[in-house]
């Protein structure tokens, strides 16, 4: 008898499979196909989908105005480039980073913020960072998802 799964399957289940399962799967899809990747190797809003094991067709319907793709592009990023962290809202001393955009002349990254004592109304809590670098990184790399999210579009 013959086993057929499919790749997607396969990085879903490897976490918790027993040794011997394991090896079988590095032995069929490699082991790049189950190293957990660096955050900066997820450069557009597929490669995020591919960490999360997410269909990109499944995020955004045909009713989405560009503002709500933006932002479900940008939870999918966020979520993969925080690589499972989730801000806790009841820790005062955890920080929580955001990006900062200027917009008084065009849109463009300016610094990342953060507060660990309070929460705040200026980001949604879907929107945070772990650390200022991922903060950085994404709002450079994600700039034109924030520019939609953030601004009117006509």
């Amino acid at each position: 008898m013959e086993l057929k799964i499919k790749k997607e399957t396969a990085k879903k289940i490897y976490a918790e499979s027993p040794n011997w399962l394991r090896e079988i799967l590095i032995e069929t899809f490699g082991k790049d196909c189950f190293v957990k990747r660096d955050y900066t190797d997820i450069k557009t809003f597929e490669d995020a989908c591919e960490e999360l094991n997410i269909n990109p067709g499944d995020v955004i319907n045909g009713n989405d105005l560009p503002d709500e793709i933006a932002y479900k592009k940008l939870k999918v990023v966020i979520k993969a480039v925080n690589q499972g962290w989730i801000p806790d809202w009841s820790n005062g001393n955890q920080y929580k980073w955001w990006p900062w955009f200027n917009l008084s002349s065009g849109f463009g990254f300016s610094v990342s913020a953060y507060y660990y004592d309070c929460t705040s109304t200026a980001v949604g809590s879907r929107l945070c960072f772990e650390s200022k670098e991922k903060s950085d990184y994404t709002a450079k790399q994600f700039i034109d998802l924030y520019e939609k999210y953030l601004t009117v579009t006509k």
